[in-house]
C-alpha cells in the first residue's frame, strides 16, 4: 500500500479505551492507537519492552519506586519485566504503542481491562 496512514481518521473509527488497534505492522512489530481513560492495571511484560508515545493529553506511566510523565509528543520505553501502571492526568489520552506482534495490553495481569486482539483498522 502507498497510502499514508491517517491517525487522526483512525482515531475516529473506535471510541472504546484501552483497547489498542492495530494501524500497521513494522517487521515482527505492531503500530498500534489506543485510547486511554483512567487507570489501567499493574502488570509487566516479562519478555518484551513496551513503547508509549502521547500523542494528545497527559499520561503517567507509575512504575514501583517512580513516576513518569508525559505530554503530546513524548515517548518513554518500559523495559521488560519493569511492573508499571499507566494513569491518565485528566481526560482521554491518545497514544501510540509499539510492541512485539501478540502482546497483551495486559501483559501477566488479566482481567475485565485484558483486550482482544484487534487488526480491523491495520493496512
Amino acid at each position: 500500500m502507498v497510502e499514508p496512514i491517517d491517525l487522526d481518521e483512525k482515531f475516529g473509527r473506535f471510541f472504546d479505551t484501552w483497547s489498542p488497534k492495530v494501524v500497521a505492522r513494522l517487521n515482527d512489530y505492531e503500530i498500534k492507537l489506543v485510547r486511554l481513560d483512567g487507570e489501567f492495571v499493574w502488570h509487566t511484560h516479562p519478555d518484551t519492552d513496551e513503547l508509549f508515545l502521547v500523542l494528545d493529553g497527559a499520561l503517567t506511566i507509575q512504575l514501583r519506586d517512580d513516576e513518569v510523565h508525559l505530554g503530546p509528543g513524548q515517548l518513554f520505553v518500559v523495559p521488560r519485566g519493569v511492573e508499571h501502571c499507566p494513569r491518565t492526568v485528566s481526560g482521554q489520552v491518545r497514544a501510540m504503542l509499539i510492541e512485539p506482534a501478540g502482546v497483551v495490553n495486559t501483559g501477566d495481569a488479566s482481567g475485565a481491562l485484558t483486550a482482544d486482539h484487534d487488526d480491523s483498522l491495520a493496512q
